[in-house]
């Protein structure tokens, strides 16, 4: 008699148990989406001056609100996903050359040359050296887009691959790139400057390569020779502070850790 009277109610609790997954399905996805996250101008730290002035008018996305797509824009995650899938099916394939120079050490460092496809806007010669990020090369998907694109805009570029970042290339000295060393970086620029008298260089840096050409500039002032500029592109100012971050489980940023020490030993691991 009491499981006749019992039986009703679990429809109820099996609908509750539901609407529970339901709700937390939803706040894993609001989470991992950052759908919560508010839209803003990118917040601009200058000094004030006339380039400073001109860069800003010449570039309004830079004051303008920034708009993901919708549903998946504002995580990071999939932005970082969707585009390393489209960049292996639609990423263009810049022709270059690869220069191989010989370090005093015996260590054999390379970069790849892309001459440009059209004429600078203001008809000058203008080369970017251009450093990729930990562990890249001028073969990555957005090393290839941002030369493409580059080259189409009249520059010259030259992209650095670091050392022991190419899986054809032997290393001929008893170390690989490291955190801190411009020495590679400074041979590519060094013979930009010998091949190519007349043009001006315009610095580009991504993550890592943002610390080495930033690096590789504050060194020494004859550094700093026909430089026009230098982009620092997403690149990382606080090693402890970062590590903290990297081992955070908190939006999956501890798995990025992981990835990156085994592309680490692998490269490594290639070499030995």
């Amino acid at each position: 008699m009491s499981a006749m009277l019992e039986t009703p109610e679990l429809p109820a609790v099996f609908d509750g148990v539901k609407l529970a997954a339901v709700a937390a399905v939803l706040y894993v996805i609001v989470r991992c989406l950052n759908l919560k996250s508010p839209t803003a101008p990118p917040e601009l730290i200058y000094q004030d001056s006339a380039l400073a002035r001109f860069l800003i008018k010449s570039c309004p996305l830079l004051t303008k609100e920034y708009v993901p797509p919708l549903i998946w824009g504002k995580s990071g995650h999939i932005q970082t996903a969707l585009y390393g899938k489209m960049g292996r099916v639609r990423s263009p394939h810049p022709y270059g050359l690869r220069k191989y120079l010989t370090m005093p050490d015996g260590a054999t460092a390379t970069f790849d040359l892309f001459e440009p496809q059209s004429e600078h806007c203001i008809g000058e010669d203008v080369t970017m050296v251009i450093c990729p990020g930990i562990a890249n090369h001028s073969e990555k998907q957005y090393i290839r887009t941002f030369v493409d694109y580059a080259q189409k805009n009249g520059y010259r570029c030259a992209v650095l691959n670091h050392l022991g970042a190419l899986p054809n290339i032997e290393l001929t000295s008893p170390r690989m790139f490291t955190y801190g060393c411009t020495w590679e970086f400074g041979a590519m620029v060094n013979y930009i400057k010998k091949t190519y008298p007349q043009t001006q260089l315009v610095v580009v840096g991504f993550s890592l390569g943002g610390n080495i050409v930033c690096k590789y500039l504050g060194e020494s002032q004859a550094n700093q020779e026909r430089v026009l500029c230098c982009v620092s592109v997403c690149q990382g100012y606080s090693a402890l502070r970062a590590q903290e971050t990297f081992m955070q489980w908190d939006q999956c940023r501890r798995f990025y850790n992981f990835l990156m020490a085994d592309n680490m030993k692998k490269i490594i691991l290639s070499h030995r």
